[in-house]
């Protein structure tokens, strides 16, 4: 175990609880695509309009199928989103914080999981604006559709009315910062810091940030300790060391 996986440990033994902060990068390394090649030459902002998913249900399931349900429901959750979750029941994690949607902590086994940009289990319905609350309606092959009045769901995340779409992201940020201002520990994988002003506005004065990315980003000025390896690697020696 080198010593920088020995000081993770250390802080992880001490601490009392442990939030740990998730970004696309857990996720894109183990099958997810990014959105944009999914939707392609297509304007995102059309593609998730209502007008365009009332009128193309199925196409739009299509392209959620390639971004994201393939690598969910098919794929699984990667080996980090299991140490985690392992962790997690361990009482070695208290919480997850993450910036992706695709359910892959819940999926994994974690149970204290804030998606601060939604997910695919919030979920609001083109037609009468009835929210839904389960990620397994897009596990069906086909575009799920709302049970009161039969027109197609979307993630709430990706709707563009937006009153609705900023108060659900101020009510999951909120719950992402409060997470964090709990912790006294908290662990940054895989993310180069999206939207990290606005989750880490809460963080105490004393709690230590340990980067865990192969790449540089903007933590590495900020953090008490970085570790430049792949998380899957870090996690397996904290596990079993």
């Amino acid at each position: 175990m080198t010593e920088e996986y020995r000081q993770l440990k250390e802080y992880m033994d001490q601490s009392d609880k442990t939030v740990a902060v998730t970004g696309a990068g857990i996720s894109y390394l183990y099958g997810m695509r990014r959105l944009k090649q999914s939707v392609g030459m297509m304007n995102a902002r059309r593609v998730f309009s209502v007008s365009y998913i009332r009128k193309n249900p199925e196409k739009f399931y299509e392209i959620m199928k390639d971004a994201f349900l393939d690598a969910t429901f098919i794929k699984g959750p990667s080996t980090v989103h299991k140490q985690l979750a392992k962790l997690e029941n361990q009482g070695k994690i208290y919480g997850i914080v993450t910036q992706n949607l695709d359910c892959l902590h819940t999926i994994a086994g974690s149970k204290n999981v804030v998606e601060f940009q939604g997910s695919f289990r919030d979920n609001i319905c083109v037609g009468c604006g009835n929210r839904s609350f389960d990620y397994l309606v897009w596990n069906q092959g086909h575009m799920p559709r709302c049970e009161k009045c039969g027109e197609p769901l979307m993630p709430t995340g990706f709707y563009m009315d937006a009153g609705i779409r900023d108060s659900v992201s101020n009510q999951t940020m909120n719950k992402a910062a409060d997470l964090i201002s709990e912790a006294d520990l908290v662990l940054v994988i895989g993310t180069t810091g999206f939207r990290s002003d606005e989750y880490l506005r809460k963080m105490k004065a004393g709690t230590k940030l340990v980067q865990i990315n192969p790449s540089v980003t903007e933590f590495d000025r900020i953090a008490d300790l970085n570790i430049h390896a792949d998380a899957a690697e870090v996690f397996d020696a904290v596990l079993n060391g």
